[in-house]
């Protein structure tokens, strides 16, 4: 747990790393002691500086047990969470400053025989100087030439895990440190993680597919690994040409010099700072002449990533919530709107104001019933949901009445507004008792079918609907 706090006396901003206690019953971290040793050995421009140590007292607050904490300076950003803002893409010069930082940075630590064993993009700390350095040697080890002292392969993060540990190899060299390097080049040049795997024999499956399963000519020793004799992978020809097309050629030979299989023939850090990759145009940039950004460590940008994906939820439910609610709530249909189906206005399918069929059982839901006080003598009300229903004074064209009207009923018509003009008959109709009969007259006769010319004209002053007197 990484704390930001600022010295009192001189208003520097420092990073607090503070010393896990929780499952310690014999006293100080074994890990953490390992740790301060080293960090006070190791002073380089690529390290990260530890400053002091510091305690604090034992209070209610902290249930009576005193902490911990490393002080350390304070980096702006860390390379993962840097490479993982939105729309970041880092340019060659870029690329190559920072590769030329981190072999530097191991470079000095491998002559000092430590081992970091946890390469990766959130250990690698960067600040708006463009100053990279190597953090967190939580699990670095000093080691010897001889290899003396067998080692525990259960290091560094499954992701930058070279192939000896995953086969469980005891004893390595500083070449464990320069595959984890090589995958964090080879991620820079692609724009992602090359190898993401699941699980070890996940990540050992991606690597054979990548590298190529290892043979006698590839890796010799590969064959005396624990784990050799344990699994077989099926073979898989090396396709990291492939893979990288689109990187220059230097590039791809420093992927594959850093990702060798065999250890013995992958690169060194030394050598890596002297690659052909290197020196070629465009040179690494000076950092102090590298981007600034706001503060970016791995945390952050996942933080950042997570709050959007929530907010995107929310608006894509808000979105679908409003879309619900609109084909629920259907809004009143205006005085001279029309429905679907619809082809007059003031008279209608199934009728509108006490039109319709009085003897006939269409109920309002029916694509042919009444609307407000028609249809059947039962149903009252304005049923939305039908259709071809009629609307307050409205509907589609000659079905089962109009206003005031109906096929089988008084003064009635099929065709719209008393009728209709062109279809029906004024005040009259298909079946009307009063004035018409069969199919055909009424008042002024006609039918739907009849012609435009012999249907009479209206009546310069038709009362209007709500006047019109039985």
């Amino acid at each position: 747990m990484v704390f930001m706090a600022k010295e009192r006396s001189t208003q520097e901003i420092v990073a607090l790393k503070k010393v896990r206690m929780d499952n310690e019953k014999e006293g100080f971290p074994i890990t953490a002691i390992r740790e301060i040793k080293i960090l006070q050995k190791l002073k380089h421009k690529n390290v990260v500086n530890l400053k002091e140590i510091v305690t604090s007292k034992a209070q209610k607050a902290n249930d009576m047990k005193g902490s911990i904490y490393l002080v350390f300076e304070y980096m702006d950003h860390d390379l993962a969470g840097l490479a993982d803002r939105p729309g970041m893409k880092f340019s060659e010069e870029q690329i190559k400053c920072y590769m030329k930082q981190l072999f530097q940075g191991l470079h000095y630590c491998h002559t000092n025989n430590i081992l970091h064993r946890d390469i990766k993009g959130s250990n690698l700390l960067i600040n708006n100087r463009g100053i990279l350095k190597l953090a967190d040697f939580g699990l670095a080890r000093s080691y010897t030439a001889e290899g003396a002292n067998p080692l525990t392969n259960r290091v560094i993060t499954l992701w930058y895990r070279p192939p000896e540990l995953l086969l469980g190899a005891r004893k390595y060299t500083p070449a464990v440190d320069m595959w984890s390097a090589g995958c964090i080049f080879a991620e820079l040049v692609h724009g992602r993680p090359i190898m993401p795997g699941k699980n070890e024999m996940d990540q050992l499956k991606l690597i054979f597919e990548l590298c190529g399963t290892p043979t006698p000519e590839t890796w010799p020793d590969c064959k005396n690994l624990p784990g050799s004799k344990v699994v077989e992978f099926n073979k898989h020809p090396r396709r990291l040409k492939e893979f990288f097309r689109h990187a220059s050629s230097n590039a791809l030979k420093l992927i594959e010099q850093l990702l060798t299989l065999d250890p013995e023939k992958r690169l060194t850090a030394e050598k890596a700072m002297d690659s052909d990759y290197m020196w070629d145009k465009p040179l690494p940039c000076d950092p102090a002449k590298l981007p600034q950004y706001e503060p970016s460590h791995e945390f952050q940008t996942k933080k950042r990533r997570e709050e959007a994906k929530q907010e995107e939820v929310r608006k894509r439910q808000r979105m679908e919530s409003d879309t619900t609610a609109n084909v629920a709530r259907p809004q009143p249909l205006g005085k001279h709107a029309r429905m679907p189906g619809q082809t007059s206005v003031r008279g209608g399918s199934g009728g509108a104001i006490e039109g319709g069929m009085p003897k006939t059982a269409f109920p309002s839901s029916h694509p042919h019933g009444g609307g407000r006080s028609s249809g059947h003598p039962m149903t009252v009300g304005f049923n939305r949901s039908a259709p071809h229903q009629g609307s307050y004074s409205s509907g589609s064209s000659g079905s089962h009445g109009g206003y005031r009207g109906g096929s089988m009923g008084s003064m009635g018509g099929g065709g719209g507004h008393r009728g209709g003009y062109s279809g029906g008959g004024y005040m009259g109709g298909g079946g009307a008792r009063t004035f018409g009969g069969g199919g055909g007259g009424g008042k002024y006769g006609g039918t739907q079918r009849a012609a435009w010319a012999a249907a009479p004209p209206p009546p310069k002053n038709p009362p209007p609907p709500d006047q019109e007197k039985n």
